[in-house]
């Protein structure tokens, strides 16, 4: 007698493949989906993959068709990315020298906001190290966009200020005065460089320098080093006062 063997496609429609599935042998036929639904998955998935690449904007405009597991995990990205961008339009909320009047030093100091520092020049045209600072302190405005740089000429801020106190410097942290620096001693005249000015701000807080030490205190060391250098030694004081 010779042996037959069955070889059996289990997506074949045949009464015998029938008979194995209603005894579990073959698992359930699978029902072909229609194209339709086919592509609508299919673009659900691509979506699902790629949210995390989305912009706001994009995430807003497929949120129809996000699954309803994926909408959980989807509203954090969401919420990461609007901390984000709010944090990045904070940090570029200024970036230049903005000149005031007495009626705005209120609202742009005082009331400036939560964890925001402000600069403020009170100076007057016609003093050369006034106009010094303000170029410097453009320069830093840039370089520093999420610190508020202000100038007022000093007489319309407080009435009656001195010139002799010019240039000044007030900073402030959310509406209460740090640190402030008045007249010209301070800055050490016109030979004051930016980056000594960027150093003195740094210390107050108000500005997070990338300068790794004081460049005043360089330029001091080296005017040092040179007098010490033209100082006579010790001994060639000692042999010149033996010839008197």
């Amino acid at each position: 007698m010779q042996n037959s063997s069955r070889s059996t496609d289990p997506n074949e429609d045949t009464e015998w493949n029938d008979i194995l599935r209603k005894k579990g042998i073959l698992p359930p036929k699978e029902e072909p989906k229609d194209d339709e639904e086919e592509e609508l998955a299919l673009q659900q998935q691509s979506v699902v993959k790629t949210y995390e690449s989305m912009t706001l904007e994009e995430l807003e405009e497929n949120e129809d068709e996000f699954s309803e597991d994926d909408e959980a995990a989807i509203e954090m990205y969401r919420q990461k990315r609007l901390a984000e961008w709010k944090a990045t339009q904070m940090k570029n909320i200024f970036g230049e020298l903005d000149e005031i009047s007495g009626q705005d030093y209120v609202k742009e100091v005082n009331k400036a906001g939560d964890g925001i520092w402000v600069i403020l020049h009170l100076y007057k045209q016609g003093i050369p190290l006034c106009s010094l600072i303000n170029q410097h302190l453009s320069t830093l405005a840039r370089k520093f966009p999420q610190t508020k740089f202000l100038k007022s000429i000093s007489t319309t801020c407080i009435p009656n200020y001195p010139d002799r106190n010019l240039p000044t410097i007030f900073v402030y942290f959310e509406g209460e005065m740090k640190a402030q620096f008045i007249g010209p001693l301070v800055f050490g005249g016109m030979n004051l460089k930016v980056e000594e000015l960027e150093w003195r701000l740094s210390e107050t807080g108000a500005v997070k320098t990338d300068l790794e030490e004081n460049p005043k205190k360089q330029i001091e060391d080296k005017l040092m080093s040179s007098i010490r250098s033209t100082l006579p030694t010790r001994k060639d004081s000692d042999s010149e006062d033996e010839d008197y």
